[in-house]
């Protein structure tokens, strides 16, 4: 179980910093402790944004992620980077972000670098929030990836990816983590045209060897590349078939979807906890404290205070900074008005 009733978390990234943004793009002038410090900074600005907002839950805002799944591939041998997007101009649309061919194995040595993250994290950190890691699940991972003759479909990819994820959340077990969100939109994105049954079966192999020895979560959305969703905006498809999904808890998008199927709280709470997206990261409207009070109660009609959790719907790292500080400010005010009035606090 988490901590305490309606609990305020996030789903991972948070905004780099405006001088980060220009280092990523400058790496080669930077020396490898240069870089160390760029990254050291960033997350304690990350910390110190969430912590000040009152969040239960933080992050280290995936700092170290140029994307918060595309970054992965670095680590993974067996693949060609493709070194240019495939359109550069125009308005933003998910076919600007390339694909990257498989040239052989699909191996990681090294690991996928999360456990580096979270033991930063943990030395940065203050004591008191619960510190989380987020990590791509394989098939969401398998999407940028181009199959060959060696693994010639997406599902072939996903199984090859399979076993580095699993390790990865046990090497995150290992190094003293207990919160963990699988990440999975793609799952989300597709379940209306896949099999979702199947989605389950790969997601439950996957996590199979860290379930109770964490709070593990998942993360259903419909995109937020550059605050626009790619998929089916609608949950329907993924229930109840993902109600068998070995987690704790489940992550929905709902603010940006004005709270659409907002009964589906009630199916899910009769078995595993649920974590709202209550705040907007696609829209620079500042949800006030009123309004997140409100949104709260809203969902404390299908579920006990127990089983709730908030969240921005997606990662913030498409939300520009100031706007991402005041909406956390603001659902933790929200959310502290209502375990105030039911006598939580």
């Amino acid at each position: 179980m988490k901590e305490r009733p309606l609990r305020t978390t996030v789903i991972g990234s948070y905004p780099f910093p405006g001088w980060l943004e220009f280092a990523s793009q400058n790496l080669s002038q930077f020396g490898s402790a240069d870089r160390e410090e760029l990254i050291e900074d960033a997350v304690t600005v990350a910390v110190r944004d969430q912590t000040s907002a009152g969040l239960d839950v933080i992050t280290d805002g995936e700092q170290t992620r140029l994307d918060f799944n595309l970054s992965f591939y670095g680590f993974i041998e067996g693949i060609a980077l493709e070194s240019a997007s495939p359109r550069r101009f125009g308005p933003p649309a998910h076919d600007q972000r390339g694909k990257h061919q498989v040239t052989g194995a699909l191996r990681a040595p090294r690991g996928l670098g999360t456990v580096e993250d979270y033991q930063r994290l943990q030395r940065i950190a203050p004591d008191g929030p619960t510190l989380k890691a987020s990590v791509p699940g394989p098939y969401t991972l398998s999407g940028r990836l181009i199959p060959s003759e060696q693994y010639p479909d997406r599902y072939a990819l996903t199984e090859a990816l399979m076993p580095i994820v699993r390790s990865e959340l046990e090497a995150l077990v290992a190094a003293g983590c207990r919160e963990i969100t699988v990440d999975e939109p793609s799952m989300s994105c597709y379940a209306h045209k896949e099999d979702p049954k199947r989605f389950v079966q790969i997601f439950n192999r996957t996590v199979e060897s860290v379930v109770d020895k964490c709070h593990l979560s998942t993360h259903l959305c419909f995109g937020n590349y550059k605050a626009r969703a790619v998929g089916l905006r609608h949950y329907a498809p993924m229930f109840p078939a993902f109600l068998e999904m070995s987690v704790d808890e489940i992550h929905l998008e709902m603010a940006s979807r004005e709270f659409a199927e907002l009964e589906l709280i009630k199916q899910i709470a009769v078995r595993k906890d649920v974590a709202i997206g209550i705040v907007d990261v696609k829209s620079y409207y500042i949800e006030t404290p009123a309004d997140i009070a409100d949104r709260v109660k809203a969902c404390l009609k299908y579920a006990l205070p127990d089983r709730l959790s908030f969240a921005p719907d997606c990662g913030l790292s498409q939300t520009a900074r100031w706007a991402a500080k005041q909406k956390l400010r603001n659902m933790v005010k929200g959310v502290a008005t209502v375990r105030k009035e039911l006598g939580l606090e």
